[in-house]
Parts: structure tokens; C-alpha cells; sequence
């Protein structure tokens, strides 16, 4: 299948030298291989695998996020909270 799309994209150029128009198609054949072939995903083209790894990797960037300033500045925000009451109250 892959054979086959190079070349046609060769061919589209190729036709290219006796009317651009085809130039023009073939650009639009590599770019529609490109976004919607292999690896890519297109418009509501996705797999649910690829989207639960997307998933997945939003979840573990947002937990080490959350480890490292919860844990790393909690003891400052304690002490700012508790100069914050010692001044109000």
C-alpha cells in the first residue's frame, strides 16, 4: 500500500512539469498520508489505545506536578497560613 502511494505521489509530480495543478495534488496526497496514515491521527480518527496513552501521560505529568509542590513548599505554606491567623486573629 505504502509502494503504491510514493508512487502515485511521483506520478502526481512528475505531471506536475505539464500543469502545476498536479503538483498541487500531489501535495495533497502527502499531506492527507501524513495526518490520517500511519501513526497520525486525523479528526475522530484516533484509536482508544493512543488515546488512553495520551491519557495516561497527561495523568503522570499532572501527578509528578502535584508531588513536587505539594510536598516541596507544604511546610512554607504552613508557616505563611499560620502568620496569616497570628495577624488577623
Amino acid at each position: 500500500m505504502f509502494v503504491l502511494l510514493l508512487v502515485l505521489i511521483v506520478v502526481l509530480f512528475g505531471f506536475g512539469f505539464l500543469n502545476p495543478i498536479w503538483w498541487v495534488a500531489a501535495a495533497v496526497l502527502v499531506f492527507g498520508a501524513t495526518r490520517y496514515g500511519r501513526g497520525g491521527r486525523g479528526r475522530g480518527g484516533g484509536s482508544d489505545f493512543g488515546e488512553y496513552q495520551d491519557y495516561r501521560d497527561h495523568r503522570e505529568r499532572q501527578d509528578r506536578w502535584d508531588r513536587r509542590y505539594s510536598r516541596q513548599h507544604r511546610a512554607r505554606w504552613n508557616r505563611e497560613d499560620r502568620r496569616d491567623r497570628e495577624r488577623r486573629g
